[in-house]
């Protein structure tokens, strides 16, 4: 999924950015997930192993990916030794967590 065709209209990061902003994700989930389930098809659950600086990373990365795709909401929840990551969309943006969701099962399946 190299392309970013799956990218909605509705994001509001320069498009140039938007390479720069998956790697970011790619990075986060390939260096910290530790399970993922979809409970709904709206959501998609993630579990990211904690450490030293990680929960405001998630934060950060959070905050920024909401000011460009209104459309996600992501809650946070901090803990011990993971942090829970919910991510959900509205049913417009299905194809969008759709897409997200695979790139997270190809981080949780790489070595």
């Amino acid at each position: 999924m190299s392309d970013l065709v799956w990218v909605p209209q509705s994001c509001t990061l320069p498009t140039e950015e938007r390479p720069l902003r998956v790697a970011e994700w790619d990075a986060l989930f390939s260096e910290r997930l530790t399970s993922m389930s979809r409970p709904q098809p709206l959501r998609l659950r993630l579990d990211l192993a904690g450490g030293p600086g990680v929960e405001e990373r998630v934060r950060d990365l959070v905050a920024r990916e909401s000011d460009c795709c209104s459309f996600f909401t992501f809650t946070t929840t901090p803990g011990e030794d993971l942090i829970g990551l919910d991510i959900s969309v509205d049913r417009a943006h299905e194809a969008v967590l759709d897409a997200l969701a695979a790139r997270t099962a190809g981080a949780e399946e790489s070595p």
